[in-house]
């Protein structure tokens, strides 16, 4: 996603020609653009038998449906669980807590 926030609209081949070495083949790519593409992320406009890809959310929108995905799927749908995960797993100090909580509350977040 991000070479077409980036870049604009692409080409499979386009986005091949950004890897510099052990680049992915053709194949794997077309695999992946097309699954963002049934994933609403990605729609195409047809050139012949070829397709150029273009985005259809932003960044924000597609960091927002992937979280609620994560959450959804290792979380079963508990933001609680998320969050606790976190705070145990980064060694989040009680303070840091705290602040996240106030922000939250205040609406800075």
């Amino acid at each position: 996603m991000g070479f077409f926030w980036e870049k604009g609209p692409l080409f499979v081949k386009e986005i091949q020609a950004f890897y510099d070495e052990l680049k992915p083949h053709f194949n794997t790519l077309s695999t992946i653009v097309r699954g963002l593409e049934e994933k609403d992320y990605l729609s195409h406009k047809a050139y012949g038998n070829t397709y150029q890809y273009y985005v259809t959310v932003s960044r924000e929108d597609f960091s927002r449906r992937t979280l609620r995905s994560v959450i959804s799927k290792y979380f079963n749908n508990s933001y609680l669980g998320a969050v606790s995960s976190l705070v145990k797993e980064e060694d989040i100090s009680l303070k840091e807590l705290k602040e996240l909580i106030q922000n939250v509350g205040e609406g800075r977040l």
